[in-house]
């Protein structure tokens, strides 16, 4: 996963996206770069390695600017180099693109660029997207809107991706456009920012508003603007992000690991929080059915990957036992291809911690389209799985920086059994007491 940060405002741009960039370095990467607009020029640098090597490759140089882009790569198109670092630059150096996925067509688009007389000085598919930004803002009917010529490139391109955009005749703004990856805007007070993930700027802003399928970002330090790709104003709604910089640091521990093991307790805790009625029943109100549909449910499938499909296989004992219902796990890659029968009588739990993840994404899309309730559980407020279920139950878990998932297993387990328990309380597979019993334990 590459980590992508962006900022317009009045602080020093390069300070706030190295700061960035070191938060989301736990998605992994391979190389880093950053791109200032200082005076009239972008300033560039990139640099393969670690994030240490383009702060040592920037050394004590000045570069001096409110406006920057920043980002760290995991090679796909291109080894590690320097020159496959983003961002990448079209032929004049005006523009500059930092970018998360993977341009399907990126050659035939390159071929078409060659021809018309452009140098590609990389091997990677999002140098395309510089050199055609460079066309559409210089000449055309999106001459000199740089949202628009994005827009319009957009509609040229296949695959997934996250592309964010600044340009050296554009002080004040950076444009941004999302398909199928994810992306996030941070609302500050004459500032504003964007991430892959609300760590990238949580130090500076607990206001967060998510980028939905097939938009595109207008970031200025006064306000935001997001469109679709005809141009219509979307309106969107912020959310307040309920952790601070602190859960997301080390806080004196040696790993992050060790940090999140002893965090599971409070972990647990959060996710059981303000779910337990006075009588010491439960009440899941963001499961968003009505007792007639729970009592209406034939089957239950699980979709999920990696660590949260393990997850999915210990709920699937639970669900089972108490609501008496037939429980299948699926790996949500292999779903929507096997092509279950599904209907208004099932149940499908999409599981994801980050509520990104896209195997599980399009596991709750194809399920969408035959007709079954959706439910996310989900660690992550206004992700793209969360936001396209029926419902969504929040594990509040806390980010998890390392790798070897430890409290967002056990957050995802709890709030399986809660819905396990919720079920058969409605449809009266479990009586009160069991159900005490059990939330007791």
């Amino acid at each position: 996963m590459c980590g992508i940060v962006g900022y317009v405002g009045e602080r020093p741009a390069l300070e706030v996206v190295l700061d960035g960039l070191r938060r989301l370095e736990y998605r992994g990467y391979d190389s880093a770069g950053v791109s200032i607009l200082s005076g009239s020029a972008l300033q560039v640098e990139t640099k393969a390695g670690k994030l240490v090597n383009l702060e040592k490759s920037i050394g004590t140089r000045q570069l001096p600017g409110t406006l920057g882009i920043g980002h760290t790569r995991w090679a796909t198109h291109g080894p590690p180099t320097d020159a496959n670092a983003h961002p990448q630059q079209d032929c004049s150096g005006a523009v500059a693109v930092v970018h998360n996925g993977t341009i399907e067509n990126f050659e035939a688009l390159a071929r078409g660029l060659e021809e018309r007389g452009h140098e590609r000085r990389s091997e990677t598919d999002t140098e395309v997207v510089a050199h055609l930004l460079e066309e559409r803002y210089a000449d055309g009917p999106t001459a000199g809107d740089l949202a628009a010529s994005l827009r319009s490139i957009c509609q040229d391109l296949t695959g997934s991706y996250v592309l964010v955009v600044s340009h050296a005749d554009e002080p004040d703004l950076i444009v941004a456009a999302r398909r199928n990856l994810p992306l996030v805007i941070g609302l500050g007070d004459g500032e504003n920012f964007l991430g892959s993930d609300v760590t990238a700027f949580i130090a500076h802003t607990r206001e967060a508003r998510a980028v939905e399928q097939d938009q595109v970002v207008e970031l200025r330090r006064t306000g935001v603007t997001v469109t679709d790709l005809s141009g219509t104003v979307i309106e969107g709604e912020s959310y307040h992000v309920d952790w601070d910089t602190a859960a997301a640091e080390k806080g004196g521990y040696e790993f992050f690991m060790l940090k999140e093991i002893d965090e599971q307790p409070g972990a647990v805790r959060e996710t059981l929080g303000g779910r337990l009625t006075a009588e010491g029943l439960l009440h899941l109100d963001e499961l968003a059915m009505s007792d007639e549909d729970v009592r209406g449910i034939e089957q239950v499938f699980i979709v999920a990957c990696g660590s949260s499909y393990h997850s999915g296989l210990v709920g699937k004992y639970a669900i089972e036992r108490w609501c008496r219902l037939p429980v299948q796990v699926e790996m949500a890659s292999e779903f929507r291809y096997r092509d279950p029968v599904l209907g208004r009588d099932t149940l499908v739990i999409a599981v994801s911690q980050s509520g990104e993840t896209a195997d599980t994404l399009e596991a709750v899309r194809h399920a969408r389209a035959q007709k079954a309730w959706v439910l996310a559980v989900t660690n992550t407020v206004g992700s793209t799985i969360a936001r396209e279920c029926d419902a969504a139950l929040y594990t509040r878990g806390g980010p998890e920086v390392a790798v070897a998932s430890t409290k967002a297993v056990m957050t995802m387990i709890t709030a399986m059994y809660l819905v396990g328990l919720y079920l058969a309380q409605l449809r009266g597979t479990r009586d009160p007491d069991e159900v005490r019993a059990h939330l007791r334990d």
